[in-house]
C-alpha cells in the first residue's frame, strides 16, 4: 500500500522513514514538507498539491506538531485517505473526537498512535499485572529536550505540551498495562518564566502511583516505571522495552527501535480490516493535569544556553 509522510523533521527521519523502508506492508510514495525530503521519494511543499496529484496514495501519516495538525488531518480524511497520527493525536480532545467522527463518516481508517505501547516489555507487563493488586507505583520519565527536540520552540508554546510530550508516552503505557483505570488526584507543573508549556511535572494518582516528568535531564536518560503488587515487584525500563520481575530481567532489551515498525504493521491491519483505533485515555490524563495542576514559575529556558 502506498503512503505519504507529512512533516519531515527529526522524528520522521529517525523513526518513520526507517520503519517504512523495512515494512512489508507499505511503500513510502511521497513526502510533504517545507523543510525536508527523503532521497528518491517524490516531495511536495504542501498537502493539497500532494492529495490532488497522487490519488493512488491510500494513506497519510502526519508527523506535524499537534497545533497545526488538525487542518491537515481534516484535509486527508475529506480526500478519502486513511490517516495515521503521531502522538499526541491533536492539540485538544475535541478536535480528535471530530476527526474520529469524520473518519467514520468517510469510511476510512484513523489510527491515533502511541508508540510506547509497542515497546518490547509492555504486553508481558500487562499480562503479569492482570489480576494483581497494585500497592504502589513510581514513574520516572526524565530526558534532555535539547537532545530529542533540538531548537524546536513549538514544544514550549501553547498547545506544544512541554514535558508532557514525552510524559504522555509514560501515560500511554500506564493506561495500557494497569488492570484498573487511572485517576489523577494532584499535579504540580513547573513553567519556565519565558515559556507557555511546562518543563517538569509531578503527578499523583489514586492508588498510590506517582510520576516525575522532567525535560532537563542531562547524561543518561531515565524512562522507568516500578510497581509493588500483592504478587511481587515489576519494573519496566528503557521506555517499556525492558521488563524486570522481582529485580530480574524477564523480557525485552534496551533497544528502543522496534516501536514504529509495530505501529505501521498495526496501521496496515486496521486498514485491511476496515477499523479505526482512537484511544484518548493518555491525553485525558494530560488535560486533567493542566486542570488540576498547581503552577510554579521556574528559571527561563533557552535551547542555546545550558542549565
Amino acid at each position: 500500500m502506498k503512503i505519504a509522510l507529512v512533516g519531515i523533521g527529526k522524528i520522521a527521519l529517525d523513526q518513520h522513514v526507517p520503519a517504512l523502508a523495512a515494512s512489508p506492508d507499505w511503500k513510502l510514495a511521497a513526502t510533504v514538507s517545507r523543510n525536508g525530503s527523503v532521497p528518491g521519494v517524490e516531495s511536495f511543499a504542501n498537502l493539497a498539491d500532494m492529495l490532488a496529484a497522487r490519488p493512488d496514495i491510500a494513506a497519510v501519516s502526519l508527523c506535524l506538531p499537534p497545533v497545526p495538525r488538525f487542518e491537515a488531518a481534516q484535509a486527508v480524511l475529506r480526500a478519502g485517505r486513511h490517516l495515521m497520527l503521531e502522538k499526541p493525536p491533536g492539540a485538544t480532545l475535541a478536535e480528535v473526537h471530530h476527526l474520529a467522527d469524520l473518519a467514520r463518516a468517510q469510511g476510512v481508517t484513523i489510527f491515533a498512535t502511541w508508540h510506547s505501547r509497542m515497546a518490547h516489555g509492555v504486553a508481558a507487563a500487562k499480562a503479569w499485572l492482570a489480576g494483581r493488586s497494585i500497592r504502589a507505583g513510581r514513574i520516572t520519565w526524565r530526558e534532555d529536550v535539547r537532545k530529542w527536540h533540538p531548537g524546536q520552540d513549538w514544544i514550549f508554546e501553547a498547545g506544544g505540551m512541554g514535558v508532557f510530550d514525552p510524559g504522555i508516552n509514560a501515560l500511554s503505557i500506564l493506561t495500557e498495562i494497569l488492570p484498573d483505570p487511572l485517576r489523577l488526584t494532584e499535579a504540580e507543573l513547573d513553567f519556565p518564566a519565558n515559556r507557555q508549556a511546562p518543563i517538569a511535572a509531578r503527578l499523583g494518582f489514586a492508588g498510590g502511583i506517582s510520576a516525575d516528568f522532567d525535560f532537563r535531564q542531562q547524561g543518561p536518560q531515565t524512562w522507568d516505571m516500578e510497581f509493588s503488587t500483592d504478587g511481587g515487584d515489576l519494573a519496566l525500563r528503557m521506555g517499556g522495552n525492558r521488563l524486570e520481575i522481582g529485580g530480574a530481567h524477564r523480557e525485552g532489551s534496551d533497544d528502543i527501535m522496534g516501536e514504529y515498525p509495530a505501529l505501521y504493521a498495526r496501521m496496515a491491519g486496521l486498514v485491511r480490516e476496515g477499523r479505526s483505533d482512537v484511544d484518548l485515555s493518555p491525553m485525558v490524563l494530560v488535560a486533567d493535569a493542566f486542570t488540576l495542576g498547581r503552577r510554579n514559575t521556574v528559571a527561563d529556558f533557552d535551547f542555546q544556553r545550558m542549565g
